[in-house]
C-alpha cells in the first residue's frame, strides 16, 4: 500500500502506469504509481494515442479538465473502495 501520485490518496493499492504507453515506446520510460481507480479512469477516457500526445506527465494528467473532476471526486472516497469505471462516450465511438 502506498500513495497515488494522481489523487494523492494514501494507503491505496498501487498499479504502475507507463506515462508513455508501452505500445508507443514507453516500456522502459517514466512511470507513475497510481491507485487502481485513477489508472482505470485514464484508460477509460483516453486512447494510448491521446495519452502519448498530451498526457505524459503526472502534472499534465492532473491538469486535464476531464480528470480534474474525477480526482476531486475520488479524493473523497475511502481508500478501500473500488468502483466500476466505464469508457467515456468519446472512447466508445473512437472520437477525440
Amino acid at each position: 500500500m502506498s500513495t497515488c501520485e494522481l489523487c494523492r490518496r494514501s494507503e491505496v493499492e498501487i498499479t504502475i502506469h507507463h506515462l508513455l504507453p508501452k505500445e508507443m515506446g514507453g516500456t522502459f520510460g517514466a512511470i507513475a504509481e497510481l491507485c487502481i481507480p485513477c489508472h482505470k479512469q485514464i484508460h477509460a477516457l483516453y486512447t494510448n494515442e491521446e495519452i502519448s500526445a498530451r498526457l505524459t506527465t503526472v502534472k499534465e494528467l492532473r491538469e486535464d479538465q476531464q480528470l480534474q473532476s474525477f480526482i476531486k471526486w475520488i479524493r473523497k472516497q475511502p481508500a478501500t473502495k473500488l468502483m466500476k469505471i466505464n469508457k467515456s462516450n468519446n472512447r466508445k465511438h473512437n472520437r477525440w
